[in-house]
C-alpha cells in the first residue's frame, strides 16, 4: 500500500535524508524506509512537505503541469501596497522567467504561528507584513524572488498547504501519515492527490 506522510519541516532543515555534514536532514526527523520528498523546500523556507513511497504520486504531486495550488506565507519588509499585490497577482518578471498569475493578499499575522529559531532580522524603523501567496508553479526561490522583485524582500516563508492537505495539527519537526486508497495501478494512486484526500 502507498505510503505518504505530511511533514513540517522546520526552519535549518535539509530537504534530503543523505546527511551532509552537521547539518539537520530530513532523516533526524522522519524514521521511515522509502519514502521520498515530492518537491522541496529550501533549508531557510518552513512548513508543509509531502513524502510518499510512490513514484508516480510523487510525480504528480511536485510536476507543476498537474497544477496542484501550494499555499505559502510569506513575512515581508515593509507593508505591500495594492500595485504591488496587483504585480504578484499578474506574474512577475523575474529576467529568467516570468511568473504564472498567483493569488496574493495581505494577511493577518496567522494565531498558530510558532517562533522561529534563530528569530528573523528586525528593522525597529521598517515594519513587516504577511501576504498569503497561492501558485501553481514551483521554480527555485520564486517567491522570495517575487516579493523582492516588487519591493518587499520575504524575511520569513512557510509553506501551509499542498492542494488540500494543511499543516493543521503538525508542530514543527513532527509527521503524520496520510490515508491514500489502495490502487492495483501507481498511476492509480496518483489520482487520489487531484480528489484532495487528506
Amino acid at each position: 500500500m502507498t505510503r505518504l506522510l505530511l511533514f513540517n519541516k522546520p526552519f535549518d532543515v535539509l530537504c534530503q535524508f543523505s546527511p551532509e555534514g552537521e547539518r539537520l536532514t530530513l532523516k533526524h526527523f522522519i524514521d521511515v524506509p522509502g519514502v521520498y520528498p515530492a518537491g522541496r523546500l529550501d533549508a531557510d523556507s518552513e512548513g508543509l512537505l509531502a513524502l510518499t513511497d510512490d513514484g508516480a504520486l510523487q510525480h504528480r504531486i511536485a510536476d507543476p503541469r498537474h497544477k496542484a495550488p501550494k499555499t505559502y506565507l510569506a513575512q515581508v519588509e515593509g507593508v505591500p501596497d495594492d500595485a504591488a499585490l496587483a504585480a504578484l497577482r499578474a506574474g512577475v518578471d523575474l529576467g529568467d522567467f516570468r511568473t504564472a498569475p498567483a493569488l496574493a493578499r495581505v494577511v493577518p499575522e496567522p494565531a498558530w504561528l510558532w517562533p522561529r529559531t534563530p528569530p528573523i532580522r528586525e528593522r525597529k524603523a521598517i515594519p513587516t507584513c504577511w501576504v498569503e501567496l497561492v501558485l501553481r508553479e514551483g521554480k527555485n526561490r520564486q517567491v522570495r524572488r517575487m516579493t523582492a522583485r516588487v519591493g518587499y524582500p520575504t524575511l520569513r516563508l512557510i509553506r501551509t498547504a499542498i492542494g488540500d492537505w494543511t499543516l493543521d495539527g503538525l508542530a514543527p519537526g513532527a509527521w503524520r501519515d496520510v490515508a491514500v486508497p489502495p490502487s492495483r495501478e501507481r498511476a492509480g494512486a496518483a489520482r487520489s492527490f487531484s480528489r484532495g484526500r487528506r
